[in-house]
């Protein structure tokens, strides 16, 4: 009875304490909640996740070129880039990779199956980081790769 104690013990510390360590990393992350605070002397203000994202958004239609220039770097035969702002959507990656990021989606050439998806990370301040943004969804026609 002793052994098979000590067994259930070796067993169950090593996986008792990655569930304990993988909780206390969950809690340290930032989680997308969270209200972005601006302190002055006086007082602290907090801006609602709305808010956060509409300015998001209204900076990323004014940087509107950079996604289209990536998209159509991606095939020599894509002419035009239509972005579906009303798909536009925040998310993370998880827990492989915790990075915020926001992602747009569209179409080429005014091809109504077509589809693209881009993702754009978001930095610590809540800012957009266009130099790094990626193809998150290959373009795509009819839900087949775009030759």
């Amino acid at each position: 009875m002793k052994r098979q104690m000590e067994l259930l013990l070796i067993i169950l510390l090593p996986i008792l304490g990655l569930v304990f360590l993988g909780g206390k990393i969950m809690t340290l992350t930032k989680s997308p909640e969270q209200k972005i605070t601006t302190s002055s002397s006086k007082k602290v203000v907090q801006k609602p996740d709305e808010d956060i994202k509409k300015e998001q958004l209204d900076y990323l239609k004014e940087h509107e070129q950079k996604v289209i220039d990536l998209v159509k770097a991606q095939n020599s035969k894509v002419e035009s880039v239509q972005i579906d702002w009303d798909q536009t959507q925040w998310g993370d990656g998880g827990l492989t990779t915790p990075e915020y990021y926001m992602s747009v989606y569209g179409g080429i050439n005014h091809i109504e199956e077509s589809s693209w998806g881009v993702d754009i990370p978001i930095n610590e301040d809540n800012t957009l980081n266009l130099d790094e943004m990626y193809i998150g969804s290959d373009i795509r026609i009819g839900g087949r790769l775009f030759d």
